[in-house]
């Protein structure tokens, strides 16, 4: 055999191997996450698939977060248009969690058709604007005051 032809075949062999690597790696740890009608469905056709524990993604009722005085946990309404599903989590919810926005929650869902969440995930925005109107007086969204003259001592 020439040493071209067993170097094409090492380069060959190399390449198929690191291909079937990343290929078995990217399955293993990729991770899909239900909406909430696939849920339904889901449990619809076996009811005990309620004892799984799964992710699910969909969107957060506005209005519907009820947070409690100690602020360790929270109740809301998640939605993919087509199914509603109510929410309890324990924890501290994400800074970016508020009504409208994206969530993945991971959990079970109970015998009384609430998602009994242990994970909070809120998706960040795809892009940053302005502050809404009503909060751009709010001292979090001004700029710091810059002294023009430093005084010395």
């Amino acid at each position: 055999m020439k040493p071209r032809t067993k170097f094409l075949a090492g380069g060959l062999l190399i390449l198929g191997s690191a291909g079937v690597l990343m290929a078995s790696s990217i399955k293993e740890t990729g991770q899909y996450y239900l909406t909430p009608a696939e849920l339904g469905a889901k449990v619809s056709r076996d009811p005990s698939f309620r004892d799984n524990g799964v992710k699910v993604g969909a969107r957060v009722v506005p209005g519907s977060i009820v947070r409690d005085p100690g602020g360790r946990s929270l109740t809301f309404r998640m939605t993919d248009g087509a199914q509603t599903y109510a929410v309890a989590y324990r924890g501290i919810a994400p800074d970016t969690f508020a009504d409208g926005v994206d969530v993945i929650v991971e959990g079970r869902l109970g015998a009384d058709g609430t998602f009994r969440a242990t994970t909070l995930l809120a998706k960040c925005a795809s892009r940053y604007e302005n502050a809404p109107e009503k909060y751009r007086n709010a001292p979090g969204y001004q700029r710091p005051a810059t002294s023009a003259t430093a005084s010395t001592t």
